[in-house]
């Protein structure tokens, strides 16, 4: 067998891999979401759970990642609640990376050649910036660290793109971590009772989504001008 048709092989395993996957969580989907429908129920789902409930936490948090309708905070939160700062952001921080890595790596292996025939629309000409690896590493180094945009669609786009992988995944450890470290702060001092650093935290973590979300337009406008810029240079 040529490496051409192994390769051919492997994606139709990983696409009906990928329906399977997709069944089963239609399918188990009720269940989860009541899981995660309030901290308690998922902490005493994962207390439960004895030895295995950093392996189902972790599991948990890769689902979010793969599955954008899960709410990482909730995830993330329940983390802090459970574990405290340390392993909480241990746990939240492996399951993003690794939830990360899945997305990222089938999306490239599947195909990127889907993303050369939306750049040429010009309704998404500002998306040039994915064919230039600097521009591209502050563009998602922006989007990670300001909470309130898609940043996990981000990572299925991001390898469409000739970004290498360990640009990538530094810039995504980078960006997302401090939210992720102070979300799992935010559990921890709900479980201590100490309130008045959460609302603190939580407060600022509005702000920055405010800001985050009603000004992400403004970035992608920034980098669409530069573009415009360097075309006409």
């Amino acid at each position: 067998m040529t490496q051409q048709k192994k390769n051919k092989l492997l994606k139709i395993i990983l696409l009906l891999l990928a329906i399977v996957l997709i069944f089963l969580f239609i399918r188990y989907a009720p269940a989860i979401f009541e899981i995660l429908s309030s901290m308690d129920n998922f902490r005493d789902f994962i207390r439960s759970s004895g030895n295995w409930g950093p392996v189902l936490f972790i599991f948990f948090q890769i689902l979010q990642v793969v599955v954008a309708p899960i709410p990482g905070e909730v995830v993330q939160i329940a983390g802090g609640y459970i574990y405290g700062v340390s392993l909480g952001t241990l746990y939240a921080t492996i399951g993003m990376l690794l939830g990360a890595a899945i997305a990222f790596y089938f999306t490239r292996f599947i195909g990127r050649s889907w993303i050369e025939r939306l750049l040429e629309n010009k309704k998404y000409k500002w998306m040039s910036v994915l064919k230039n690896e600097k521009k591209l590493s502050v563009f998602l180094f922006i989007f990670f660290l300001i909470p309130g945009l898609p940043k996990d669609l981000l990572v299925f786009v991001a390898a469409l793109t000739p970004i290498g992988s360990l640009r990538f995944f530094t810039l995504l450890l980078v960006g997302r971590l401090p939210w992720i470290v102070a979300s799992v702060v935010v559990g921890t001092t709900i479980h201590q009772e100490q309130y008045g650093v959460a609302v603190i935290i939580t407060l600022i973590s509005i702000v920055a989504f405010m800001i985050g979300y009603f000004y992400k337009n403004k970035w992608i406008e920034l980098f669409s001008k530069s573009e415009k810029k360097e075309e006409k240079s």
